[in-house]
Parts: structure tokens; sequence; C-alpha cells
């Protein structure tokens, strides 16, 4: 059984620093590209982050320079290390994959779309005080 599994929100202040890890068993993340989404109480779902490779990366412009996404193999992880975080990040984060061979290559700085990803994790929710 295919499973992934978030880790790492809490509640922390402005300014603060949190690291979320998803988690997968069942499969390995190698050919999968992984992204990171989040929702808002009453707004929509967004993208944050994607990785398709270590030179294929993706961040909104709200996360840039404040957020990276990493995936460690060996631990069949991805990171997203979230810095100087703002109240407006608070949300429920979930990371999600979506199997690249299948679905083709994504294109450099992009993010693969909320309804092509083949799993996706329960989330984990971040709260930010101001």
């Amino acid at each position: 059984q295919v499973q992934l599994v978030e880790s790492g929100g809490g509640l922390v202040q402005a300014g603060g620093s949190l690291r979320l890890s998803c988690a997968a068993s069942g499969l390995t993340l190698d050919p999968y590209g992984v992204g990171w989404f989040r929702q808002a109480p009453g707004k929509e779902r967004e993208g944050v982050s994607y990785i398709a490779s270590s030179t294929n990366t993706y961040y909104a412009e709200s996360v840039k320079g404040r957020f990276t996404i990493s995936r460690d193999f060996a631990k069949n992880t991805v990171t997203l290390q979230m810095n100087s975080l703002k109240p407006e990040d608070t949300g429920a984060y979930y990371c999600a994959a979506v199997f690249l061979p299948r679905r083709g290559s994504t294109e450099k700085g992009k993010m693969v779309p909320a309804n092509e990803y083949d799993y996706w994790g329960q989330g984990t929710q971040v709260s930010v005080s101001s």
C-alpha cells in the first residue's frame, strides 16, 4: 500500500522556521515528481513548491527565497525547509507525488498541476502567529 506521510508542522511565531518532511512507503520516490501544496481556511489550495530533480524545482512567488525543497533518496523523503515564516503561510500542507515516466517530464521551473498527481498525503498543519 502506497502512503505519503507529512510531518514537521506546528505552531511558530512569525520569522521562525519549520521543516516539513514527506515520507513515502510502498514506492520509491526516485521516478516521481513531488509537490507541496497548502490550503488555508476559506481559500483555494495552492501549489507552494515542486521538485522533479535537483536542477528542476519550482517555488511560488510568495515563498521564493524563504522555502527550499530537497530530496533524500536514501530516506525516500522530500523535505520543505521553511524559513522567515509569515502569518500568511498558515495552512494545511500536503505533499503529492506524480509518476514522471507516465506523465512525462516537467518543464523546468514549472509545477505539475494538482489534478495530475497519483498520490497525496493526509497533510500537516502549519500555523504562524504574528
